[in-house]
């Protein structure tokens, strides 16, 4: 079985193919970043209209590198959210088109349950049950997984997500768009020493999080020192080590409380280095495993929707004609595959 995997939830335009039995045959991505970054942030109505322009060029191509025609197609997967209405609706209408012209099975998936899976693109796969720490875009969760469709959401952010902090306080420092990246670059530099800030939520019970007072605080402390090139890679490390540490506190209470030894990050945020090295330190010595993607399956793409389809397809799932996107959707309601 051959599933095409159509990702289109904000920015970034992701087509692949995923094989049952070869794995992933093509993998194409189109990001918007250039689009946004004049005004510092996505635009809802230009994503939408890049997506339309893309999509299709960007099929005909996967089909190319992968050596298929439409036939060898057998069975379409798409983002249906959570994400841009407008963006969601491009990719879900053409998947759902597709789907009834090729006469195969068109299946909606979960963004964020895409992300979950993105670690069983990589060899070996994580077994379930695990913990999931999932930190893309407008989402930072923790989520028990101890199945496809089996989730139980454990904790998520009050206020900002990882990602939203980053790419704000980014900003906030002078730094370009998309600022998350060019910040952990930037805190590479930074003396670790010479700031500590807050691990916020860390000192009441719960798996909460808060990430907005924390990028205030950063901002603050700017403004309030010299705006040299080394204090703002200070203020930058001192952030960093803030967010990696409450991740790393909360994580090791969602594994207590569930018991489990596996812990798997995914999403934009779980590239980030610092994050994979001191999850690793904190897991290694209880036992324990960590999995994550490669750098180039963190951010949205169209494998990790491929993937998820192609795991509910093979159980005889799949989506009605009509085409329906939803912006905001809870994992807990997902089918359970019962496999």
């Amino acid at each position: 079985m051959r599933v095409l995997g159509i990702e289109t939830s904000c920015d970034e335009t992701g087509v692949a193919i995923y094989d049952q039995d070869r794995g992933l045959l093509a993998n194409h991505l189109y990001s918007q970043v250039k689009l946004h970054a004049h005004y510092g942030g996505v635009v809802p109505e230009l994503a939408s209209r890049d997506h339309g322009r893309k999509i299709i060029p960007l099929i005909q191509d996967t089909l190319v590198q992968a050596h298929l025609q439409s036939s060898d197609i057998h069975g379409v997967a798409y983002t249906a959210g959570p994400g841009l209405v407008g963006a969601l609706i491009v990719g879900a209408s053409v998947g759902r088109a597709l789907a009834y012209a090729w006469r195969v099975p068109a299946i909606a998936i979960h963004h964020m349950e895409g992300h979950l899976l993105t670690p069983m693109l990589e060899t070996p796969r994580p077994a379930f049950p695990f913990v999931a720490l999932l930190v893309s875009g407008g989402h930072t969760q923790l989520i028990s997984a101890t199945g496809i469709g089996e989730y139980q959401l454990l904790g998520e952010s009050v206020d900002d997500a990882v990602g939203e902090a980053f790419d704000k306080t980014a900003k906030l420092l002078g730094l370009d768009y998309p600022g998350g990246p060019m910040l952990s670059r930037l805190a590479q530099q930074g003396d670790p020493e010479r700031y500590r800030f807050p691990r916020p939520m860390t000192n009441r019970p719960g798996l909460a999080f808060s990430f907005s007072g924390l990028k205030t605080f950063a901002v603050n402390t700017f403004r309030s020192s010299d705006h040299t090139h080394q204090t703002r890679a200070d203020v930058a490390r001192a952030f960093e080590d803030a967010v990696v540490d409450t991740l790393m506190i909360k994580c090791q209470r969602a594994l207590k409380l569930t018991g489990f030894q596996r812990l798997v990050i995914a999403g934009g945020v779980s590239a980030n280095q610092s994050l994979r090295t001191r999850l690793g330190k904190m897991i290694f010595p209880r036992g324990g495993e960590v999995f994550f993607a490669r750098p180039e399956f963190c951010t949205d793409n169209g494998a990790m929707i491929a993937y998820a389809g192609i795991m509910r397809i093979k159980t005889g799932m799949k989506t009605e004609l009509a085409v329906s996107v939803r912006p905001r959707w809870s994992m807990e309601e997902l089918p359970a595959l019962g496999v």
